[in-house]
């Protein structure tokens, strides 16, 4: 995020918060993970691949007998999802989306076989069912990627257990622009505090590692 808390700005372009160094330990941070996800509106506005980059990396995970690339997990509550995303179309991996029951069937017909859909639900994802399914396909370690919307979501149910936060050397300043979190009830608060395990400089970033978990 920025200095003033946002993750992006309200331009048509993509804003790079993260300088080159961060990007290469998130790239590594993926590579350790069974799968990724990210909001429906994210895949709408980024249009991001999420595969991890470094053929290294790809290499090393094939030479483990696993995919090049980590699953990728998307939720929608409007069922409003593209089959043309390169969310669907690029990586070596499973795509799976969760959804409503109420979207359900429809997002499954504009999907065909790109994706894996799964209803949880009535009116919206329900969390923990889908953590729950996720491992039961033997996923253990997920990575939220985003946007506020799926942070704010997982942060409030007490569903995290780390946080990583890279810190932009600049601000953006603009009230219209998404935060990291949107307003909300979480459970550590001022009187439930995070534990900083480790703070570190990334080139001209300052990068937190917070644990959730009970002391």
């Amino acid at each position: 995020m920025s200095l003033d808390g946002y993750i992006d700005d309200t331009s048509n372009n993509r804003l790079l918060l993260s300088n080159t160094e961060d990007f290469d330990q998130v790239d590594e941070l993926r590579a350790t993970c069974d799968a990724i996800l990210v909001g429906a509106e994210t895949l709408r506005v980024d249009n991001p691949r999420l595969i991890i980059r470094s053929e290294e990396r790809r290499a090393a995970r094939i030479a483990r007998g696993l995919p090049a690339d980590i699953a990728k997990v998307t939720i929608t509550k409007s069922g409003n999802i593209s089959p043309n995303l390169r969310f669907f179309t690029t990586g070596d991996c499973s795509k799976i989306v969760y959804c409503p029951d109420s979207c359900c069937a429809r997002v499954k017909a504009a999907l065909s076989d790109l994706a894996t859909v799964v209803c949880t639900g009535s009116h919206k994802v329900d969390l923990r069912r889908l953590l729950q399914d996720l491992e039961a396909r033997g996923f253990r370690r997920l990575l939220i990627e985003g946007g506020s919307h799926v942070h704010t979501l997982f942060l409030e149910a007490g569903l995290v257990d780390e946080l990583r936060l890279a810190i932009a050397s600049f601000f953006v300043g603009n009230e219209h622009a998404p935060r990291f979190v949107q307003p909300g009830t979480f459970p550590h608060n001022a009187a439930r505090r995070a534990t900083l395990i480790d703070c570190s400089s990334v080139g001209d970033m300052a990068v937190l590692r917070y644990s959730f978990k009970e002391r």
